[in-house]
C-alpha cells in the first residue's frame, strides 16, 4: 500500500469511484483511459471491501463483549 493509500478513507475513495464513474459514463472517455480507469477502480473496490470486513470484525467483538 503505497503513501496515498494509507491516508485514504472509505468515503474519500468512495467519492473517487463516484468520479470514475461519471468519467466512464461521459462522452469525453476516451478508450485510452479506459484501462486506467478500471485498473484505478478495482484497487478502490478492494480498498472499501477491505474497510467494511475490518469494521464488521470489530463491530462483532465490541457486541461480543456487551454480551459477556
Amino acid at each position: 500500500m503505497d503513501n496515498n493509500e494509507e491516508k485514504m478513507t472509505y468515503s474519500s475513495a468512495i467519492n473517487e469511484l463516484e468520479k470514475i464513474v461519471r468519467e466512464m459514463q461521459s462522452d469525453s472517455c476516451s478508450i485510452d483511459n479506459l484501462s486506467a480507469l478500471t485498473t484505478r477502480s478495482l484497487k478502490l473496490l478492494k480498498f472499501c471491501k477491505s474497510k467494511l470486513q475490518t469494521t464488521d470484525e470489530e463491530l462483532k467483538k465490541i457486541l461480543a463483549e456487551l454480551e459477556q
